[in-house]
């Protein structure tokens, strides 16, 4: 498992295994392209085999003290091995590098693998925000991280075969 940073090059990549995992409400092509340009944006990709199985995005506008995790996607066929939390670990880790204080996502209702993951790694739920994921009618459920709390934990950064045997959140967000 190799973990690099997105290129424009990994676009049509990210877009299949986006529309995979978000049949009814992926982002278009030309959304992706911009957040993989942006410079608040900061996306990662998993490849295995040569093949891209996964990605994440956090949005960090550069000074500002709080950031947003965008997604993170596990490709079926490789869920439940600890990529999706590897992930979230490595957007946690380039926030508290950003100086980001507060981390805030938002994760549909209908994904108890995703929230648990989540809990599991310090975010409280802040708000539900009623039909959000269109055209599904699915609640968004608001969820926030101290990061400094997270980073102060023991092992925050390091994932152990307990965690990958744990939990995977495949299409998380």
């Amino acid at each position: 498992m190799t973990t690099r940073p997105a290129t424009a090059s990994d676009l049509d990549a990210i877009m299949a295994l986006e529309r995979a995992s978000f049949p009814t409400d992926a982002w278009s092509d030309a959304m992706m392209r911009e957040e993989l340009a942006s410079p608040h944006g900061w996306y990662v990709v998993v490849e295995e085999g040569g093949h891209l199985v996964g990605y994440a995005g956090l949005r960090a506008v550069r000074g500002a003290t709080d950031a947003d995790i965008q997604t993170i996607t596990i490709g079926g066929g490789s869920r439940g091995r600890g990529r999706g939390r590897a992930l979230l670990r490595t957007l946690l880790g380039e926030a508290a590098r950003r100086g980001i204080r507060d981390v805030f996502l938002e994760v549909r209702a209908d994904n108890p693998v995703a929230q648990g993951l989540y809990v599991s790694e310090g975010f409280v739920e802040l708000a539900r925000r009623p039909n959000y994921y269109q055209p599904d009618g699915v609640d968004a459920i608001v969820m926030r991280l101290d990061l400094a709390g997270w980073a102060a934990r023991p092992g925050a950064g390091t994932l152990t075969a307990a965690d990958a045997a744990r939990d995977d959140a495949g299409a998380c967000t």
